[in-house]
C-alpha cells in the first residue's frame, strides 16, 4: 500500500503542476501563430502566394505574380504616381520624364503633334539619376586587380552555397546608363525569347536587324559545338554545363546610343505616342553586365542559382529567400537612395489618411514575408487570425465579408467591421476571357463555318451568369476586347456585340441570345446536335491553370455550358507553368486566360491579338495565334494615333471583325474587392502601378495585440481538467498529511 501511494500521488500532483504550467504558457502567446517567434513585433509585411512565378528575369517576365515581385526590386525609368488619377507617370531611375522629339525624312525636327505620317524618327533622350546604387552583391565583389572576384568558380567553391547571400564577399556599384543599354540589348537575346521582343522590333531603331545577327550568332555557336562534341551533343546539358554568352558589341544596334555615363538615347522608326508606357515597365529596367557574366557560370546553373530566381536590381528591396514551394521573403536594399512619399494626390486622399506620411522616407517597412497558401479557404482564415495584412475575397468568402446594401450598395459585415478590416474597390482595367487557338483544325480557321463554330460557343458560355455564380456579381460582361476606363470601350446599345447578344428596348440593356440561336449556328457549322457529318460527337479540349479545389465547380459549369448543345468539353488542368508551355506551343484547343492593362490604351489589348504578335509563330502575346489582315491592317493604324474621333472610328472597325470571327469569348472586366487589416496604412488601388510595397506601412503594435486578442486559447477545458485533478487529489493529499503527522506509518 505504502508504495502505491508512493508512486501515484507524485505522479498526479506532477500532472497537475504540468497543466498549471501549460495553461500559463498557452494564455501568454498565440498557439497556432504560422511565424517564428523571434519577429514577433518586427516591422514585416504579410502576404500571400497561390503560384511561384516562373520568370524573375525583366527580360522575360510578363505575368501579374511576376511583377509584383519584380517591381519592387527592378527600376525602371518611369513609374505611376501612387496616388493621382488619372494616371501620371513621374520619374523613378530617371531624372525626368523624357519627352520626345519628332524629325521628318528631311532631319528636321517637328512640332509634338505632328501626325504619324509624316514623322521620319522619334527621339527619347533619357538622363538618368546619380548617386544610384544596386544592392550588394557578390556579381559585384572584385579582387585586387579589378577583375571579378567569382568569375570562373568551381563546383568545389559552391559546396556551402545555397543562395547569393551564402556568398562571403558582396559590393555594390552605381547604376549608369550602360546598365540600361545593356538591358535593351538583352531584349533581343534569342536565348531568352523576351515576349515583347516582336513589338519593339517594330519600332526601335535597328533592333529587328540586331535580334536576327543575335539569333545567327547563337545558331553558329551551337553549330560548332555540335561539330566539336559530335553524336554526344546534347544541346540543353551543354549549356547548363557551359552557358552561352552572346557578345552584343559585336553589332550595331542604332536605336540605342550611349550620350554619356548618365544619359542614353532611344530612336523610335515612327510615332509611337504608347511607347513612354513601356519605359514604366519592368523589360526597361537597368541590368548590369555583371549580374549576367556572374549568373551565366555551369556550376551556378547547376544549383539554380539564376537572374530568373535572384534578381540584382537598385530598388527598395531585394530578394532574401527564394523557396517557391513554400516562401518568397524581401528585405530593404540597404543601400536604397531613399524616395519621399507623394504630397498630392486626389481630392479627398488627405481625408482618407493617405497624405500623412507626405515627404517621408520610404520605404517604411523592412521586410516582405510572402507565404505560399494555394488554397483560398485556409488561406482565408489565416487573414481572419491576422496572419496575412492583406486578402482578395473570394466567392466562398464574399458573403462573410461583405453585406450588400438594399440599393445595391457594399458595406464590410459587421464582424469584419468589428475588426477594423477596411474593404478597398476599384474597377480594374482588365479583362478575363477565354479563347480558341486559331491554329486548331477544328476550332480555329476563318471560313464561315468556322466563324460560326466559336460564334454557337461564344453564345452559350454566358458569361453574365459566369459573374453571378463566381465572381458573386463583381463585374461586367464584356462585348470585346476593350475593358472599362478605357478609350475605345463604348457603352450601351453602341458597344453591344450583336454575335452574342440583342438589344431589349424594354429592359434598355442587352441581354444574351438563345441557346436556340447558338444551336442553329452549330447546325450551320456541319455540326448540327454536336455530332460531325459521321455521327461523332464533337469534343474540344479546355486548357486552364485552375488547379485549386474550388476550381472545380467553374470547370463543371463551362462543361455544362457546352453540353447545352452537345459539344463535349474535355477538362485539362495544369499548373501554371505547365499551362503556359502549353499556350507557347499551341498544344491546345480551348483555354482561359486574364490581361491586366499594361498601360491606359487601348493599343495594350488590340496587340493581343494581332498576327504579328502570334504565340507560336513569334513568341508574342497573341495566345490565340489570330491572324486577320484587315485587322492588323487597322492596327497598324490605330496604334501610334492620338486618342482622337478618328481614332475610336477605326477601333469601332477592329471590335466588329473581333466579334465576327470570335478569336475569344469575349469574358467580363472585374470589379476588385479586396480587403486590409486595419493596421496597414496607405492602401491605395493603383492598377497600373506594380511597385506599390514602399509606400505601404505597418502598425506592429497594433498588429500584435490584435492577433493576440484574435487567437485566444480556448481554456476551458485545460480549467476543467485542472479542477478535475484538485478534486482527485484531495483525499490522497489528507492521505499523505496523516501519514506525515504520524511519523511515515500507513
Amino acid at each position: 500500500m505504502k508504495r502505491h501511494l508512493n508512486s501515484t500521488i507524485p505522479g498526479k500532483l506532477s500532472l497537475f503542476i504540468a497543466l498549471l504550467a501549460i495553461t500559463f504558457a498557452v494564455n501568454s502567446c498565440t498557439p497556432n501563430d504560422p511565424y517564428r517567434a523571434e519577429d514577433a513585433g518586427k516591422n514585416i509585411y504579410y502576404s500571400t502566394f497561390a503560384e511561384p512565378p516562373t520568370h524573375l528575369d525583366p527580360a522575360r517576365a510578363y505575368s501579374a505574380n511576376e511583377y509584383r515581385l519584380l517591381a519592387q526590386i527592378y527600376e525602371p525609368p518611369v513609374q505611376y504616381h501612387y496616388l493621382k488619377r488619372p494616371y501620371e507617370l513621374i520619374p523613378l531611375s530617371a531624372a525626368e520624364v523624357p519627352a520626345p522629339k519628332y524629325y521628318g525624312k528631311d532631319g528636321r525636327e517637328l512640332l509634338g503633334d505632328a501626325t504619324p505620317q509624316l514623322v521620319h524618327r522619334a527621339v527619347y533622350d533619357i538622363k538618368i539619376k546619380k548617386g544610384v546604387f544596386y544592392q550588394d552583391h557578390p556579381a559585384f565583389a572584385k579582387d585586387n586587380s579589378g577583375r571579378q572576384l567569382y568569375r570562373g568558380i568551381t563546383d568545389n567553391e559552391l559546396k556551402n552555397i545555397k543562395i547569393p547571400r551564402d556568398f562571403p564577399e558582396k559590393a555594390t556599384k552605381e547604376l549608369t546608363s550602360d546598365d540600361f543599354i545593356y538591358q535593351i540589348q538583352r531584349l533581343a537575346d534569342p536565348g531568352l525569347h523576351c515576349p515583347i521582343l516582336p513589338i519593339l522590333n517594330k519600332y526601335i531603331l535597328g533592333l529587328d536587324d540586331f535580334s536576327k545577327a543575335l539569333d545567327k550568332d547563337l545558331k553558329n555557336i551551337r553549330a560548332a559545338r555540335k561539330k566539336r562534341i559530335g553524336s554526344t551533343y546534347n544541346q540543353v546539358a551543354d549549356e547548363k554545363a557551359d552557358p552561352i554568352i552572346l557578345d552584343y558589341s559585336r553589332h550595331a544596334l542604332p536605336g540605342i546610343e550611349k550620350i554619356d555615363d548618365y544619359t542614353f538615347r532611344i530612336t523610335l522608326k515612327r510615332k509611337y505616342p504608347q511607347f513612354i508606357y513601356w519605359l514604366a515597365m519592368p523589360f526597361f529596367s537597368p541590368m548590369p553586365k555583371e549580374a549576367i557574366t556572374f549568373y551565366s557560370q555551369g556550376p551556378l546553373k547547376k544549383k539554380n542559382i539564376t537572374i530568373n530566381r535572384f534578381p540584382i536590381g537598385t530598388g527598395a528591396f531585394r530578394m532574401d529567400n527564394y523557396e517557391p514551394q513554400r516562401e518568397i521573403t524581401l528585405v530593404k536594399n540597404e543601400n536604397f537612395r531613399g524616395e519621399p512619399y507623394p504630397s498630392i494626390g486626389e481630392e479627398n486622399d488627405a481625408a482618407k489618411g493617405l497624405l500623412a506620411d507626405a515627404g517621408k522616407s520610404m520605404p517604411f517597412i523592412e521586410r516582405a514575408v510572402y507565404k505560399l497558401e494555394k488554397e483560398a479557404i485556409p488561406r482565408w482564415n489565416k487573414f481572419l487570425q491576422g496572419y496575412f495584412d492583406l486578402s482578395g475575397i473570394g466567392s466562398d468568402s464574399f458573403d462573410q465579408a461583405i453585406k450588400m446594401g438594399s440599393a445595391g450598395g457594399v458595406n464590410l459585415s459587421e464582424e469584419l467591421a468589428e475588426k477594423d478590416i477596411k474593404l478597398i474597390t476599384s474597377i480594374q482595367p482588365s479583362t478575363y476571357y477565354t479563347g480558341f487557338n486559331m491554329l486548331d483544325d477544328t476550332v480555329g480557321g476563318y471560313t464561315k463555318e468556322k466563324q460560326k463554330l466559336r460564334q454557337a460557343i461564344s453564345i452559350i458560355i454566358n458569361f453574365e451568369e459566369f459573374i453571378e455564380i463566381f465572381a458573386n456579381g463583381r463585374g461586367m460582361a464584356a462585348m470585346g476586347p476593350i475593358p472599362e476606363g478605357i478609350f475605345g470601350k463604348l457603352e450601351g446599345r453602341a458597344g453591344m456585340n450583336t454575335v452574342t447578344h440583342r438589344w431589349d428596348d424594354k429592359k434598355n440593356i442587352a441581354v444574351r441570345r438563345s441557346v436556340e440561336e447558338a444551336k442553329k449556328l452549330l447546325a450551320e457549322a456541319g455540326y448540327p446536335n454536336g455530332l460531325d457529318k459521321d455521327g461523332r460527337p464533337l469534343i474540344i479540349t479546355f486548357d486552364n491553370a485552375w488547379t485549386g479545389a474550388s476550381s472545380s465547380p467553374m470547370i463543371n459549369w463551362f462543361i455544362k455550358r457546352f453540353k447545352l448543345i452537345g459539344i463535349q468539353l474535355e477538362n485539362r488542368t495544369t499548373d501554371y507553368n505547365r499551362f503556359q508551355e502549353k499556350i507557347n506551343k499551341g498544344n491546345f484547343q480551348f483555354f482561359f486566360l486574364g490581361w491586366n492593362a499594361d498601360y491606359p490604351d487601348p493599343e495594350n489589348f488590340f496587340f493581343l491579338l494581332a498576327g504579328e504578335n502570334a504565340k507560336v509563330k513569334t513568341g508574342g502575346a497573341n495566345g490565340a495565334n489570330y491572324e486577320n489582315p484587315e485587322f492588323d491592317r487597322l492596327f497598324k493604324i490605330m496604334e501610334n494615333m492620338e486618342s482622337t474621333p478618328k481614332r475610336l472610328e477605326i477601333i469601332n472597325k477592329m471590335t466588329r471583325i473581333l466579334q465576327e470571327d470570335a478569336p475569344w469569348v469575349w469574358g467580363y472586366s472585374p470589379l476588385s474587392f479586396s480587403l486590409a487589416q486595419g493596421w496597414v496604412g496607405n492602401i491605395k488601388p493603383n492598377s497600373m502601378a506594380n511597385n506599390t510595397l514602399k509606400y505601404m506601412k505597418v502598425d506592429t503594435f497594433k498588429r500584435a495585440e490584435l492577433r493576440k486578442k484574435w487567437n485566444a486559447p480556448v481554456l476551458w477545458p485545460i480549467a476543467a481538467a485542472a479542477v478535475l485533478l484538485i478534486l482527485v487529489a484531495i483525499p490522497a493529499i489528507i492521505i499523505i498529511k496523516k501519514k506525515a503527522s504520524n511519523g511515515g506509518r500507513g
